[in-house]
């Protein structure tokens, strides 16, 4: 019987909610509120009917109220007949019972507990319900008021809910079955915890509740409650509570709004100070996360919470947040760090305490890392216990090992507590360097750190500001501005590239240095990109060598941009691996070429060309890619090249085989190469023909004539050779002999002089030949054309001294080449003698310069000797017996030496 009751109950009773809908729900309050059920004869102190009902009234109006009865058929109730609760919300702040429900159709039966206490006290809970911090659950708590002896009944609570698509637009209530019921947590004794999910999209509707409580066998139903979620928003404590003493002395308290809400909220602060001459208590609702408290004292506590509720519109405070407590030290500076820059004046504040006992400000001194005490016309006495010391065009600060900043002391007279404030003062003086490339389309800046102190924990940024047009006469740091990545580059710079640009904008920038301690700006700069442009590097840049004239000629093609007036500076030098670069400054901006005299005409140069704008502005481009010139003639050879002979034959016949021998024109000589030698014949009969050796340097022809002249020509692609060397081979002038004796004296073995002497001749000489070879090597000969005026000369080559060498000396003359004079061997007459004049020119040297240091140490030698003898001899001037005696006059009874300044007795 008791269980087809119970599920009676239960299948009536998402329909005893639907008939309680229709009337007015109960509107959910931020508060706590409290639900009341009590029989109605029940006296009016226990139960307070609402409002406009009278206290006579035995049956309450079906529509404000709810029914709970008990059935008298079980035995244990046979005294009951039929008993109705009536259950109504009241709140803290008002008594009267806001709304009852009273359902005529729900009947709820009572087990086999007896329910006579409740016909008695009634029943009560505290409720309150708001939506969680996170916006996703909306919670319930309810609590049971029952007293003794009958709180340890067991509760279960279920809590019946609906969340209507559009509320406003339906004339009716959510309908019977749309409820849907959640089990709540009453793990907790005496406290029931029910979770409700409410989707996001939902947070502004109206959501519609019931409860169901069954607490010692009798099930009781709550009037219907409304509620907007977002409107019972319950935020969860701020966060990240901390305490810090500002710049200007006030204790500054801060903290974090909580995540996820979606509303400003305001705060209350609660906090608590405890000195050793004041205990004072607080509590402060702001609006920000901040709190300023003033008149903080050295060595104080304070201890602090803060909750948050919403700014505008109903809302619950959230819970306290964990206590943090601050304690202030014995010496207060403030600001207790400073950064800032060169140049600038700041000012350190101090509260000293000592023995708990506040210092007067008149008694303070300061002292810069307790070195330098600080003289007291930069002390300022702010008030009895504040004082203030200002430094004045700082200096930048010199690191000290790992220490980067100036210690400042606030002292006593007597003494210096160890706590210090720090000054760090830096140079930020950072040159920014802009240019536009040569397209005009991006402009790149480039800064360095390396001329600034760096900081831990400090961040570098450039930042700027663009200006319609053109640059302030004096550009300054304007409040609104934009960063601007820049990356580090591998030499050390950073870079920030602006693309697209505006040419005639003005883009003023500074370098802003964020620390902890907080910002400084570098100097700003503006930067026109139309003035900054480097432009692209000239192109088409060649260069070659002049024919017939000799000249570098170089040319080249401007740049499309800019569009402005450039100057051109070319650079050109010999090709190498070094190359030793000349330059040359071309201003007319309407040059493409230009010629330039080189001392070299038949060697490689490299040529590379830049530009910029002239009238000054810009930058140099890039020098363009070098442009090499080619070897080629440029003019016919200078000369022929320098020959000599070798014949060959038997001396009784008139035919020898003459083979000719001469070496390679240089490039000076040629202009600057040789394609080919040509040999001119001419006899004596009037015979000439020319033969071509193509690039050989030996040629052989037969001497039949009596006279037989030969000239070699070098030709190039230009012509043959203008000055040329002609060699006569004549019969006659083979005889004759000029040269009468000639000798050969060993310097060593890399040197061989020869000399030689001459007899008187009418015929002209023009030159002479020396022939040197080795008699024991099968050797090509070596020759040398030297000048006929010459009577000595030095041959340079590797000799050995064992070894045999044959020298001849050939004079040449205008009508032919003379007798020679040969000798096979190194003289030996007089061959000491030169040799020990050359050795003369070694030992001549080493003799004087011994004497001059021998003169020297005889000299210095003699001082000492007469200091060492002479100082136990007294100066009459320093002699107070011998003053006044004259030491010229003789004495008697003495006798006077020669030369001496010796007196004996």
């Amino acid at each position: 019987m008791i269980c087809q009751k119970f599920c009676v109950v239960l299948l009536h009773w998402e329909f005893i909610c639907v008939i309680t809908a229709f009337n007015l729900s109960y509107p959910i309050t931020p508060w706590r509120f409290k639900l009341s059920c009590m029989p109605p004869n029940s006296t009016y102190d226990y139960f307070l009917l609402p409002a406009g009902l009278s206290k006579n009234t035995s049956n309450l109006n079906g529509h404000y109220e709810t029914a709970v009865e008990f059935n008298s058929s079980d035995t244990h109730f046979s005294n009951l007949s039929k008993t109705t609760f009536h259950c109504c919300f009241r709140s803290e702040q008002d008594r009267n019972c806001s709304l009852c429900a009273d359902n005529i159709e729900g009947k709820t039966f009572v087990s086999t507990v007896n329910s006579s206490v409740f016909q008695q006290m009634g029943a009560n809970w505290n409720i309150q319900c708001w939506l969680k911090g996170d916006l996703k659950l909306f919670i319930c708590y309810v609590e049971s008021l029952f007293k003794n002896p009958f709180k340890n009944y067991k509760h279960k609570v279920h809590l019946l809910y609906v969340l209507p698509e559009v509320l406003e637009d339906s004339p009716l209530v959510p309908q019977k079955g749309s409820f849907q019921m959640v089990h709540c947590n009453c793990s907790v004794h005496e406290r029931c915890e029910c979770l409700v999910p409410v989707p996001t999209a939902k947070l502004n509707d109206t959501l519609l509740m019931c409860l169901k409580i069954t607490s010692g066998g009798v099930i009781f139903q709550s009037p219907l409650m409304s509620v907007q979620p977002i409107n019972m928003v319950k935020p969860d404590p701020p966060l990240g509570l901390r305490m810090e003493i500002t710049d200007d002395g006030n204790l500054k308290i801060s903290w974090s709004s909580p995540p996820l809400v979606p509303f400003p909220l305001q705060y209350e602060v609660k906090y608590s100070e405890n000195s050793t001459t004041v205990i004072r208590e607080a509590d402060k609702i702001v609006s920000a996360t901040s709190l300023l408290v003033d008149g903080i004292l050295p060595g104080s506590s304070y201890e602090v919470q803060v909750r948050g509720k919403r700014l505008d519109g109903p809302g619950i405070w959230s819970d306290w947040s964990t206590p943090h407590v601050f304690t202030t030290q014995d010496v207060i500076y403030f600001p207790p760090k400073i950064l800032t820059s060169v140049g600038s004046n700041v000012s350190f504040h101090c509260i000293y305490k000592n023995e708990n006992k506040i210092v007067s400000s008149k008694k303070i001194v300061w002292w810069m890392n307790l070195a330098e005490k600080i003289p007291q016309s930069q002390y300022d006495v702010v008030s009895d216990h504040v004082s203030k010391v200002t430094f004045f065009n700082l200096n930048e600060t010199k690191p000290r090992g790992k220490f980067t900043y100036d210690a400042v002391y606030c002292c006593n007279e007597h003494e210096c507590h160890h706590r210090y404030a720090e000054l760090y003062v830096i140079d930020v003086n950072i040159n920014i360097s802009c240019e536009t490339d040569g397209h005009l389309t991006k402009m790149t800046c480039r800064w360095s750190t390396n001329t600034i102190q760096s900081l831990a924990g400090s961040t570098l940024q450039l930042r700027y500001r663009r200006s319609s047009l053109y640059c302030f006469d004096i550009p300054s740091i304007h409040p609104i501005s934009k960063p601007k990545d820049c990356y580090l580059q591998s030499d050390g710079f950073y870079e920030c590239v602006f693309q697209p640009i505006f040419l005639l904008s003005g883009y003023t920038m500074w370098i802003r240095i964020n620390h902890p301690l907080g910002s400084l700006d570098s100097p700003p700069t503006c930067v026109l990109p139309d003035s900054v442009v480097k432009p692209l590097p000239p192109s088409s840049v060649k260069a070659e060598i002049i024919k017939n004239i000799g000249l570098l000629k170089i040319s080249w093609e401007k740049p499309v941009f800019p569009e402005n007036n450039l100057q051109f500076q070319i650079r050109y030098g010999l090709s190498g691996k070094e190359i030793q670069w000349k330059m040359y400054d071309v201003y007319d901006a309407k040059s493409k070429s230009v010629s330039l005299p080189v001392p070299d005409f038949c060697a490689v140069y490299a040529v590379q060309v830049r530009c910029k704008r002239s009238d000054g502005l810009g930058l140099w481009s890039n020098w363009s890619n070098p442009a090499y010139t080619v070897v080629m003639d440029i003019k016919v050879p200078m000369r022929g090249p320098e020959f000599w002979r070798i014949i060959n034959g038997d001396t009784m016949k008139k035919e020898k085989n003459v083979t000719l021998l001469w070496k390679p024109l240089m490039k000076n000589d040629s202009l600057c190469s040789v394609q080919r030698y040509v040999i001119n014949h001419h006899t004596s009969c009037n015979g000439t023909w020319s033969e071509d050796v193509g690039n050989h340097t030996k040629f052989t022809f037969l001497w039949t004539e009596q006279a037989h002249t030969v000239t070699v020509l070098a030709i190039n692609s230009i012509g043959a050779s203008v000055a040329n060397f002609n060699l006569t081979f004549s019969w006659p002038m083979s005889k004759v002999n000029i040269v009468q004796s000639l000798s050969a004296y060993p310097l060593n073995s890399s040197c061989v002089i020869l000399s030689w002497i001459l007899s008187p001749s009418d015929y002209k000489l023009m030159y002479f030949i020396i022939e040197w070879k080795n008699l024991n090597e099968d050797g090509e000969i070596k020759w040398l054309r030297i000048s006929s005026s010459v009577k000595k000369y030095y041959i340079h080559d590797h000799f050995i001294p064992i070894e045999k060498y044959q020298f001849s000396l050939y004079p040449i003359f205008m009508e032919g080449v003379g007798k020679p004079k040969i000798i096979n061997s190194f003289t030996q007459d007089n061959t000491e003698k030169h040799q020990n004049d050359a050795g003369l020119y070694v030992i001549v040297p080493v003799i004087i310069s011994s004497s001059i240091l021998l003169l020297g140490t005889l000299l210095i030698l003699h001082q000492r000797m007469k200091k060492l003898f002479w100082e136990d001899v007294p100066n009459p001037k320093n002699c107070s017996w011998a003053q006044g005696l004259n030491f010229q006059k003789k004495m008697p009874g003495t006798k006077e030496l020669l030369g001496g300044g010796w007196l004996n007795q």
